[in-house]
Formats: C-alpha cells, structure tokens, sequence
C-alpha cells in the first residue's frame, strides 16, 4: 500500500509527547512553559497549521477551526482510493473562513493546514485503528475508532473507505508528530495566554454538520447551530447561555449537546474550574455551502455577516471590561482536578 506522507514527514519527533500528555495536566505550566507565546507561532511558521493572531490581544477568546485544513498533498492523493472531491466529504469546508472575524475582534483563530482525512485533530492521539493501521495494538476500542473514525481515519463520511489496504503504524505516528501534535501544543499555548492576560480563557471550537443533521427536539426545524459543552462539563453555564444568546438574536436556530455535544478538543481543553471553558460551534453546512461542488455557496457573504455580531460578542465575553471582575485565583495547573 502507498503511504501517504505527505508533507507530514517534518522530523518534529518530540512533538507527540504533547499530545500524549495527560488530559489533565495539558495546561500545566511547567519550567518549559507551552504557554510561551512563540510555540504557535514557531508551528505556523512551520506549516503545521494556520494561526490568525490579532494586531492587539483584546479578549479571552481562543477560536480553533480543527477540520477545516483544505491541503491535499499528491502524495496523499496516490495513496488514497478516493479522488480529492471524494476525500473532502468530511472537510468542515471554509469554517476558518466563516469565522474569521475573529481575529478583528482582538481573539486568535487558529485552523487546521492538514484535511480530516489524513489525521483527525479532534481525536484522540491513541485512538489508532487496528483494522487500518498494521501494528496497532488490538485493545478495546471507543465507537468512533471501531466505525473508522479513529486519529487517521479509514473513512469519509458515508463510510467510504479511503484507503484499498493499511497503512504502517509508523505512518500514523508520523502525521499524529508532524500535525496533530503541534496543533495542541499551538491551542494550549493560546490558552493560557489568554487566561494569564484576562484571567480565564473562553475556547470556541467551531464545526460544521451536514444539513438537517440537528432534530430539532425542542423545534419542528432542524437547528442551524449546536452548542455542544458536554452536557454542562466543559464549560461555565452563564457562558454557554451567552454564546446561545448571541447566536439566536443574530436570526440563528440553536441547540445544545444533541447530535453533537463536542469532541475531543472540548473534552480535553474544558476545565472551568481551572479558568478555561470550552464549547464546540456546529454550524449547518446548508447554511453557507453548496454540497455537490463544496464551494461557498450565495449566501456565504450574509452568514458571515450575521457571524461577525455573534463573534464580536462572544469576544466581549472575556476583554479588559471583564478583567477587573475576573477571578484571579484561577490556577495555575489542572493537575489538582
């Protein structure tokens, strides 16, 4: 079997063991700080992903973008069965793009480089697939990775398969090092910037889901978005209320934790007690995407219009107004959770 390296092949070695590292030390500060404000930038220099930093940090919002990366290497492209329209049926197409106000708000927003396709960001390091991956240990398994859904994927959405063999366990190493790894470290570092400089920190992990993919349980329409804060764990209430808010005067249908009630990133990342809420941002993809050829679809001006009040008061959540009122005794490792 070809395997797709890629641009993955980028000798971070080292790297991995952030990723590795205990949900809830992953905020820790030891002597050798993630928290240094050139990790992220040191990684997006490097490629490993896209990090839009604001000319003047004005609030504690950090706005992650993990399934957007649109760079299909050929080498992937060989190693895959699928042709390149076919691998983007997982993509979260342009949802950098549709939140990319961020940024003018005075919040980094940063993105995936590399597709879902070729390493899942918001998966767990050791979720490795062993009907993929040759070498993987054969452990019990979370539903995700049993589907084919692990940190390298086996499938796209639909369950097309994408590859026609395995692939070696030193492949999926290799892209967890060069690009899953640098990603965390990257959302770690911002994190603590911001809880450092405003007391807290306010994690916006944003998605998208197919259309219609909401039932709606409180609403004969499917909802346009979805705030997943994993039923009440990963984030303080009154800001999962604020964030609904926001999104329902700008003209938007919400719902909370149903399909989606976030992910790894929000799993590992949300420790209110510690200063840092987390909540995943699924947006429907009928809103803003034509489906057939995945391109911005007419209306993707007006929903980034409507976008950017929400963002602008999501980012005012947690800004120097609210510095003086923040709890400074948040602390400083999450090791005591």
């Amino acid at each position: 079997m070809g395997h797709a390296k890629a641009a993955a092949m980028k000798g971070r070695g080292a790297a991995g063991a952030v990723a590795r590292a205990a949900p809830d030390r992953v905020l820790e500060e030891p002597a050798q700080s993630l928290g240094s404000e050139p990790s992220a930038a040191q990684g997006a220099r490097a490629g490993a992903f896209a990090l839009t930093d604001p000319p003047i940090l004005r609030s504690g919002a950090v706005f992650s973008s993990p399934h957007s990366g649109r760079a299909y290497s050929e080498a992937f492209i060989r190693a895959a069965r699928l042709d390149p329209m076919r691998l983007r049926a997982s993509e979260d197409a342009f949802v950098d793009l549709l939140f990319a106000a961020a940024a003018r708000q005075g919040a980094p927003m940063l993105a995936a480089v590399a597709p879902r396709a070729f390493v899942d960001l918001n998966r767990c390091p050791q979720d490795l697939d062993p009907a993929l991956l040759e070498g993987a240990a054969r452990k019990p398994i979370n539903a995700r990775v049993a589907a084919g859904l692990g940190v390298v994927p086996r499938i796209v959405a639909e369950g097309v398969p994408i590859y026609d063999g395995k692939l070696p366990i030193a492949e999926a190493e290799a892209r967890i090092a060069a690009w899953h790894a640098p990603y965390h470290e990257a959302l770690a570092s911002l994190l603590l910037r911001a809880r450092r400089r405003f007391g807290r920190a306010l994690l916006l992990d944003c998605h998208s889901m197919p259309s219609g993919a909401s039932g709606g349980r409180r609403r004969a329409a499917p909802a346009d978005v979805v705030l997943g804060d994993r039923f009440g764990v990963s984030a303080e209430p009154h800001f999962v209320d604020a964030i609904e808010a926001a999104f329902t005067e700008a003209g938007f249908r919400v719902e909370r934790n149903s399909p989606f009630a976030g992910g790894y990133i929000t799993e590992r990342f949300g420790r209110p007690r510690a200063g840092v809420s987390a909540v995943q941002i699924e947006l429907d993809r009928g809103l803003y995407l034509d489906a057939e050829t995945i391109a911005p679809s007419p209306r993707f001006a007006e929903i980034v219009e409507r976008l950017e009040p929400v963002i602008a008061a999501i980012c005012a959540m947690i800004d120097e107004a609210t510095l003086a009122e923040s709890d400074s005794a948040a602390p400083d490792s999450l090791a005591a959770e």
